[in-house]
């Protein structure tokens, strides 16, 4: 179920918003929560709703008997270790199974090794990173085990950042799950981020990735070069949008329920280097593999060379998190020789740089065929005509949603501060913002309405 859906906008999230209204006490209220997350899960992935709660049973024992080890830290760290093994093997298995069998044929030379008919649940590398961050909170010392499963059941499948974050770590939201108030003020801060990211969703994301994706449906050969640049730009703008649209909702579904989430986007395409890029970038994500896999690796405190190592490692590892597929393989590959060459050099691109080089990221990030990558590439930077006229995909309506895109992905908040200032205050809506955000809510409603093309790129990640 998507948030930018008809059934969540008019039946499921009414009722969950009700029935938490009318609960009498906090714990009434996680209960409505959990109930209402597990049916959101289940309207989506009914067969998994199982695998989920294995991963929630699973993790509570173990950071109850890391706890229970007291100071033993042998013991300690040998639950840790077997617990992050088995929710790695389940990660590994439902995402990863198939990949490494393809690999595994590839070197053999042939179809020697049978594949599996194996679904991947939706949102499972979101909800297994958030349990694994628990039990290894827990370990570190940072929090206590969760006595209580069901609240510790309520952090890992709460509806909001289920399927596609941001990645909540659990000491972040440990006192909210026991002490919070869902003020007006809150409740309608959550209402203004959640229309304002249904607009990036609907009307800018869907629009860009309707001629996008009609681009990227054709033969690469016979691409031309403005239709194969088009394309690109117009991914650009789409992954964007969509991704930080979510994230918007999310955001301000928690808030009106008292939860505060981190902000997982600070306008990324005002970077001015690669390094500057992944701290704006899906920050919930980079800050996850900084705590919990750069920094166990030795970070930048065993040497230089053991450093850009690290740095390495930890972007083929994020590729590899994005998708059981070569090309995300490469596009983590990718981001690891561009952050190691930027700390080699102590040089920055500069915006202009990094916008290409993120582009260019992109477009590996979407093509899936590495000899299509290669088609396009080539297209881009040889002149060619190719046999799509780009009228046929580019209408005025997309050249003025881009063009709008464009300006409010960063360059027109940063030009007018006080925008971005009237756009994240909390305190504050006035008649302006409730016209806005009529408007934005009911021409995405609109758009739903007439159209059933609702994708939605994070959503099996």
């Amino acid at each position: 179920m998507l948030f930018s859906s008809q059934i969540f906008l008019w039946f499921f999230l009414p009722l969950v918003l009700l029935a938490y209204r009318i609960a009498p006490g906090l714990k009434a209220k996680n209960a409505v929560l959990l109930v209402f997350s597990l049916l959101f899960y289940a309207r989506g992935e009914p067969k998994y709703i199982i695998l989920m709660l294995l991963s929630i049973c699973l993790n509570y024992m173990f950071g109850l008997g890391i706890q229970r080890a007291g100071e033993n830290r042998r013991n300690r760290t040998a639950l840790l270790w077997m617990c992050v093994g088995i929710n790695l093997c389940l990660l590994g298995y439902f995402k990863y199974f198939n990949f490494f069998l393809q690999i595994g044929n590839r070197l053999l030379g042939g179809e020697v090794l049978a594949y599996r008919d194996i679904a991947l649940p939706i949102g499972i590398s979101f909800y297994t990173f958030q349990a694994m961050s628990y039990v290894i909170d827990v370990w570190k010392g940072e929090n206590k085990a969760q006595k209580n499963l069901w609240d510790l059941a309520l952090y890992i499948s709460f509806f909001p950042q289920l399927i596609a974050g941001p990645i909540v770590k659990y000491h972040d939201i440990e006192k909210q799950l026991a002490e919070r108030k869902t003020d007006l003020s809150g409740f309608c801060y959550g209402i203004k981020r959640f229309c304002y990211g249904l607009g990036k969703k609907v009307i800018i994301s869907n629009s860009m990735a309707l001629a996008a994706d009609q681009i990227y449906g054709l033969p690469f050969q016979h691409v031309g070069t403005a239709l194969a640049w088009s394309a690109v730009g117009l991914y650009t703008l789409q992954i964007y949008f969509d991704f930080s649209g979510y994230s918007d909702m999310a955001i301000g579904l928690g808030r009106m329920f008292g939860f505060r989430f981190m902000e997982n986007f600070n306008y990324p395409y005002l970077s001015k280097s690669i390094t500057e890029f992944w701290r704006r970038w899906h920050i919930s994500l980079s800050t996850w593999f900084r705590v919990y896999v750069y920094i166990p690796l030795g970070g930048n405190r065993k040497g230089v060379y053991r450093t850009y190592l690290n740095l390495f490692l930890v972007f083929c590892l994020t590729g590899l998190w994005h998708g059981a597929a070569l090309n995300f393989v490469f596009w983590g590959i990718y981001y690891g020789i561009l952050i190691v060459l930027e700390r080699v050099t102590g040089k920055k691109p500069g915006w202009l740089g990094t916008m290409f080089l993120v582009v260019m990221g992109w477009l590996m990030f979407r093509v899936t065929s590495m000899r299509g990558i290669l088609i396009l590439l080539k297209n881009m930077f040889i002149p060619c005509a190719g046999l799509y006229p780009i009228e046929l995909y580019i209408t005025p309506k997309t050249l003025l949603l881009a063009a709008a895109g464009i300006l409010l992905c960063g360059p027109l908040q940063a030009l007018f501060p006080g925008l971005k200032k009237r756009l994240f205050d909390e305190e504050y809506i006035g008649v302006p913002d409730i016209a806005v955000m009529s408007a934005i809510f009911l021409y995405s409603v609109l758009l739903l309405i007439s159209s059933t093309y609702n994708p939605f790129i994070y959503f099996r990640f």
